[in-house]
């Protein structure tokens, strides 16, 4: 039986506790089976000396949105997603306020998973425009003879 997204959501913020994303303020609001979204505040944790949007925050904002939906393609039991490239393009400065984002897949592999991300500020500009790739890597198991 698969989980509502109302829980899964929860267990995603409490996983979250502590980490980077908690620290930035980012917040996963919604997701699906090929999209995942979420905000994060333009305030004084995720702007640059110059009052802007730092460009870092949108990065770790992106490949957090990235992760989490590449996350939910695997069984997490046995195979972890580790990003190994992400670029962005910064497009407009924000001041203030709320970002938007939206990851979709490109391509989900058994090996490779690509995700287009998208940043908009409040008005539903484009802010950052960003790809994450991620490696699907099998987790090390212990086999029952191993000490």
């Amino acid at each position: 039986m698969e989980m509502d997204k109302k829980n899964i959501l929860s267990i995603i913020r409490d996983k979250s506790k502590s980490t980077l994303a908690t620290s930035l303020g980012i917040e996963i609001c919604d997701l699906g089976k090929n999209y995942v979204s979420g905000k994060m505040p333009v305030n004084h944790k995720t702007k640059q000396p110059f009052g802007l949007l730092h460009g870092g925050a949108s990065v770790a904002f992106a490949e957090t949105l990235g992760s989490i939906g590449a996350g939910m393609q695997v069984n997490l039991d046995d195979h972890s997603v580790v990003g190994i490239e992400i670029n962005a393009s910064h497009v407009r400065p924000v001041k203030d306020g709320w970002v938007n984002g939206k990851a979709q897949p490109l391509r989900i592999g058994r090996s490779i998973q690509v995700w287009d991300i998208k940043i908009t500020n409040e008005k539903g500009d484009l802010v950052c425009s960003s790809r994450l790739t991620l490696s699907v890597i099998a987790k090390n198991k212990k086999k029952s003879n191993d000490k």
